[in-house]
This record gives structure tokens, C-alpha cells and sequence, in this order.
């Protein structure tokens, strides 16, 4: 009976036991382990039972989690030796920059609840714990709150068919598309263009409406352009819909789609893990790390040094030749911005009013690694609007 009613500490238990503990179910952020390090010597003492690179059970324990974090395990042994030497040889800062990378979605937490927020031109959508609001101006349906509003000057619930919690939305001047947790995509707004992908094009989409074509294939981001939508599903495949003047679509001419079409150059070079749409162009970063860019080639935005339409998808030499794996790329009207697996920056594109941050004016026709964040470990990159 004594045995049984004996105050039990984890200090009593073996080392290997306490390691499976720390990275079960990888539960256990970076700033949780540094926290048990100073807490207690258990974690933080090096007792000669460790690999030569970790100086302690926390440390040994970031070392794994990092080691089966997908992102790591997705780069070239070349690149993680270069994110290691980046964080100092310290395992539980490349943990911190792998999971920061993994949680730098458009959805930040705050003190209000999981919040999301983009604009389109004269409107502005906000997610606020899976539920969206809209203010602003409703052209052409774009708040989605029916055809009897024509503007909203406070933040106003968008209500959906049927209860939906949405974890994306992105927004374009004259449309909106809307990501649920089911994978199921919504739009509204101006489908003139056949963005919406609805193939009635006789009036507005005034509220939130399924794309039917999408049904049965779970997506997991979506990206608005200027008249076409992006969609990219939770298996890495690529669709898109709407107007094609520039090769925007990516299926090799200039034909518009009514409703989404997998882009099958995409599906053939692997999973693809986030999309990025510009006014008329699209950026596409595959699970290797390559970048592939299609559409309008003008102010250079394509990253291929010339100002020509790729009605293909077609992979960023500067990239791919210096085996830079790129993990999250964001489209502007004029300019790029891409972080790579180290945490460097970097842009191109037009260099008007110094946009591209590199101390001038002057456009950047491939991309340019941005020298005065070096020192800086990025993990995300973001245009709205």
C-alpha cells in the first residue's frame, strides 16, 4: 500500500522514457521546451546519454521533432545543414523556425479569437473564429450579403447556405472565394469573367455560393486574381477558372474556363503545398521546393528575366539551378516576395518607390536575394489587396 501511495517525479523516470514523452504526438512547441529546460535540470542537464550534437534531453527532443517535421524532411541535405548553421547549431530554434513556417498561414491568433483579414479594392473581409465579415463597397456582390446591399460601413456576418466554418478566404477587386473546413469552396461577386466558377454569367453571385465542380475534392487554399481563381486542393493539385487572356490558367493557350480545370502540367512535377495569384499571373511552390510561374510576363513578376506570357507553367531557374528550396511565395500587382528554407528573403519585379527593398528603384528581372534581412530568419511573406 505504501508503494502505491509514493509521490512520483519525472525525475525517477529513464531517460528514454521521458524523450517519448516530450515528442509523442508532437504536441510540444519550441517555446513549451525551452521552458522545461530552465524549469528543471532533468531536461535541461546533459547526463553523457546524449548524441554529441544535443547538449540536453530538450535538446535531443527538438532534434527529433525536427527530424520528422515535414518540412525538414521535404529539403536536401544541403539545406538542412544550411538551416542549422542559420539557427546557430541549435535544434530547438530550427524547431521554432520549422513550426513558425508551418503556422504562418494567412490566420493569425490574437486576444479576439483566430482572425484572417484581406481587401480588395474598395472592401475589406475579415475571418473571425471560422465565421467572415465584410465592409466596404458591394459591386457587384462582392460583401456577399445579397442584392439589396449595395455598401456595408461596419463589419457586417456574411451567412452561408448552411452553418460553414471557413479557415481561408481571398479577395480580388470583384469577387471573393471562401475555404470551409470541409474542403468545400465558396464564391461570390462578379462571375462576368466566369471567376466565380459558375457557368451562369447572366448576374452577379450576390451571396456565397458552392462551386459545384469543385464538390468532392477537398481544397485546402484559394487564390484570387484580378478574373480568375486559383484553387488548390488538399491532395497538391492545381485547378483554375476564368479569364485566360495572358495564360493566366495554365493549360497552354488562352481559352477561358467557365468552371476549375486541373492544371495537369502541375499534377505531373509533384505536390504542389501553396499557390499565389497576381492581378493576371500565378506562383505555384511544389513539395520540392521549386517554383513554377505562369500568365502575364509583364513588370517581370514571372521571375524569368523576360517580360513574355507563359501559357505553361514553367519552373524559376535562379531558384532551381542554386538549389534554393523555396517554401512560401506572395504575388503583387507589380512585385514578388519569396522565403526560402534558410529564412531568406527575397523579391522581384518593378523597383518603383523602392518596393522590392533593396535600396533603390531599379526592377529586379529574377529574383534577388534581399541582403539586408540576412540577419533575419523569415518565415512568411504577405500582399493583400
Amino acid at each position: 500500500m505504501a508503494d502505491r501511495n509514493r509521490s512520483f517525479s519525472i525525475d525517477d523516470l529513464p531517460s528514454h522514457l521521458i524523450i517519448e514523452i516530450l515528442t509523442s504526438g508532437k504536441r510540444l512547441s519550441a517555446v513549451d521546451l525551452v521552458s522545461l529546460e530552465l524549469a528543471s535540470r532533468t531536461f535541461g542537464g546533459s547526463h553523457g546519454v546524449y548524441p554529441t550534437k544535443c547538449r540536453s534531453l530538450v535538446d535531443l527532443a527538438a532534434f527529433q521533432l525536427c527530424t520528422t517535421n515535414g518540412i525538414y524532411i521535404g529539403l536536401s541535405c544541403s539545406s538542412q545543414r544550411d538551416v542549422f548553421e542559420r539557427c546557430d547549431g541549435n535544434w530547438k530554434r530550427v524547431l521554432r523556425f520549422l513550426q513558425s513556417v508551418e503556422q504562418s498561414s494567412d490566420m493569425v491568433q490574437t486576444s479576439a479569437g483566430n482572425m484572417q483579414v484581406t481587401t480588395g479594392r474598395y472592401h475589406t473581409l475579415l475571418i473571425r473564429n471560422s465565421s467572415v465579415y465584410s465592409c466596404g463597397s458591394s459591386l457587384c456582390g462582392v460583401l456577399g450579403h445579397g442584392p439589396e446591399t449595395t455598401q456595408c460601413v461596419a463589419f457586417t456576418r456574411i451567412n452561408f447556405p448552411s452553418p460553414a466554418n471557413v479557415i481561408q478566404v481571398s479577395a480580388s477587386q470583384n469577387h471573393a472565394a471562401f475555404v470551409l473546413q470541409s474542403g468545400e469552396v465558396f464564391t461570390c461577386g462578379d462571375n462576368s469573367s466566369f471567376c466565380c466558377g459558375h457557368r451562369d454569367t447572366s448576374r452577379p453571385i450576390f451571396r456565397p455560393r458552392l462551386v459545384e465542380a469543385m464538390k468532392g475534392i477537398p481544397c485546402k487554399q484559394v487564390a484570387a486574381g484580378l478574373n480568375f481563381t486559383v484553387f488548390l486542393t488538399r491532395q497538391g493539385h492545381v485547378y483554375t477558372c476564368g479569364t485566360n487572356t495572358h495564360g493566366q490558367l495554365g493549360h497552354g493557350d488562352t481559352q477561358d474556363r467557365s468552371t476549375p480545370k486541373m492544371v495537369e502540367l502541375l499534377e505531373r512535377v509533384g505536390s504542389v503545398v501553396q499557390i499565389a495569384a497576381g492581378p493576371s499571373y500565378v506562383l505555384a511552390v511544389a513539395d520540392n521546393g521549386i517554383v513554377y510561374s505562369f500568365g502575364s510576363g509583364s513588370n517581370f513578376c514571372l521571375g524569368h528575366g523576360e517580360q513574355q506570357n507563359e501559357f505553361h507553367p514553367r519552373a524559376i531557374q535562379t531558384f532551381k539551378r542554386k538549389g534554393i528550396h523555396v517554401l512560401r511565395v506572395s504575388a503583387g500587382d507589380e512585385h514578388v516576395v519569396a522565403v526560402d528554407s534558410s529564412g531568406y528573403v527575397y523579391t522581384w519585379g518593378k523597383g518603383y518607390c523602392g518596393e522590392l527593398g533593396h535600396g533603390d528603384e531599379i526592377d529586379k528581372t529574377l529574383p534577388e536575394h534581399l541582403i539586408i534581412l540576412k540577419s533575419q530568419l523569415a518565415v512568411q511573406s504577405r500582399f493583400s489587396g
